[in-house]
């Protein structure tokens, strides 16, 4: 039993109704896996919470559709239904000649029912005429209901529903009213990550509560029956050989689920740390790996913790296998300067300062080709990328050589070089999902069973 959510537009409220939905599941003692299309960390951190199990990102761009499928199939097995939560708008993907990288298309590769969530402010027949558009946009697609977010009243509601079951024929589930209390907040990324917003637990009770009011769970779950079941045989699990320690707070908490659970299947037993808090590293570990995050928020705490930071560069300097994406680049400079112009000593494993910028640097997909030997691969290694920051790395006057060789298409062209490597350590901006090349998380964990023989 599976069923999507998607929006007409990214401010249409999709993950405040997702995780009211998901929270309203749970409360009738329903295991709801929650799913992300595309690259987005910050939705499946809030899903966990609301669901408290790990949320999942099925990427159509990064991923083939047996990958998906597969995976799908691997985490759906203990579940009584899955959530799937839309990226932007319904057909927004990674350029404007396909819907390839939507979650329209996640949609189809799948065989999921999608209920579409529209804006009830100010509109009446008019929703009708938006629900038809995206209906007939791609009539594969299974547009199988609609929830309408905003609205003023319940006779308002009856209205817009009226409207469009009469001209769309499609139903409308439910709906939730206007209130500023339930909205979360945003900074320049995103959302706030969930670890970061107080009193989050009682906030989506709150809305958890409006939904077992006004939207028809069982009509969803009905709908949720359409979705085509995928079975999948798993490999058995490799005994636990190597240690990696994986760095986990609110600086750095930007994890594909996935990724997380390769490495677990490949060998690795993951022990989680706090650069904020944690004095030094975890002892005996073979790796270590640096998620993305918020360090530039968290400096001045990242700054303080100077024997954390001056055990990671001593660690790395003794060519601990190292992976870091992003925020974790960031940490490994010498510097952060932040929004508010205050700049705070990092580790200093790279000979170069990061600086937060008013305006975003890179967004969006990338093709990727290692173009040194490094601890994901050989040279000549290709695979698939999301980037999304405001931050940039200055580096000094001389050459600095790089490790990635980048290409970008869809809504903008270039190619640049990123990629910064010392010793065994790799750090770059790009996420990488491994399930997009499962060789780069196989080359990283042979690198940690050379570290760990060589001890």
């Amino acid at each position: 039993m599976r069923i999507m959510f998607a929006g007409t537009s990214s401010d249409v409220g999709k993950t405040t109704i997702v995780l009211g939905i998901m929270r309203a599941l749970t409360k009738k003692n329903l295991k709801v896996q929650g799913y992300k299309a595309g690259p987005d960390y910050i939705d499946t951190a809030f899903h966990s919470f609301a669901t408290h199990i790990p949320s999942r990102n099925l990427d159509p761009w990064m991923l083939t559709q047996d990958t998906i499928q597969g995976l799908i199939g691997k985490n759906e097995k203990q579940c009584d239904i899955s959530i799937m939560e839309g990226v932007m708008g319904m057909y927004d993907g990674a350029s404007i000649d396909s819907i390839q990288g939507s979650s329209a298309h996640l949609a189809k590769i799948t065989e999921t029912p999608v209920i579409l969530i529209i804006n009830g402010s100010g509109v009446a027949l008019s929703a009708a005429a938006m629900v038809l558009g995206f209906k007939n946009f791609d009539p594969e697609i299974n547009l199988a209901g609609v929830i309408v977010n905003k609205v003023g009243s319940e006779k308002h509601y009856q209205l817009i529903k009226d409207a469009i079951e009469k001209h769309v024929k499609v139903p409308c589930v439910g709906y939730l009213k206007k209130s500023e209390e339930i909205s979360l907040k945003s900074r320049h990324l995103g959302l706030i990550p969930s670890v970061e917003v107080k009193a989050l637990d009682e906030k989506i009770d709150q809305v958890a509560e409006m939904v077992l009011e006004t939207v028809d769970l069982d009509l969803l779950m009905t709908l949720g029956k359409q979705a085509k079941k995928f079975n999948v045989n798993e490999a058995a699990a490799q005994e636990k050989v190597v240690k990696l320690a994986v760095a986990y707070d609110n600086a750095f908490n930007f994890y594909y689920e996935d990724n997380l659970d390769l490495l677990e299947s490949l060998g690795c037993e993951l022990v989680r740390f706090s650069p904020i808090n944690d004095t030094e590293l975890p002892r005996g570990i073979d790796g270590l790996y640096l998620g993305g995050g918020f360090p530039e928020v968290f400096a001045k705490e990242l700054y303080e913790n100077k024997s954390m930071r001056t055990s990671i560069r001593h660690a790395i300097e003794k060519d601990l296998p190292t992976y870091a994406e992003c925020g974790g680049l960031m940490y490994l400079t010498q510097e952060i300067t932040t929004l508010e112009n205050e700049t705070y000593e990092m580790c200093g494993v790279f000979e170069a300062a990061s600086t937060m910028t008013k305006s975003l640097q890179r967004f969006g997909y990338v093709d990727v080709t290692l173009n040194r030997d490094s601890i994901l691969g050989e040279k000549g290694t290709t695979f698939k990328g999301h980037e999304f920051h405001r931050s940039m790395v200055i580096e000094p006057k001389e050459h600095f050589e790089k490790g990635y060789d980048i290409t970008k298409g869809g809504y903008g062209e270039g190619c640049w070089q990123c990629g910064y490597i010392k010793n065994a350590c790799l750090a770059g901006y790009p996420h990488i999902h491994f399930y997009n090349n499962k060789h780069l998380a196989e080359n990283f964990v042979e690198a940690m069973k050379r570290y760990r023989s060589k001890k």
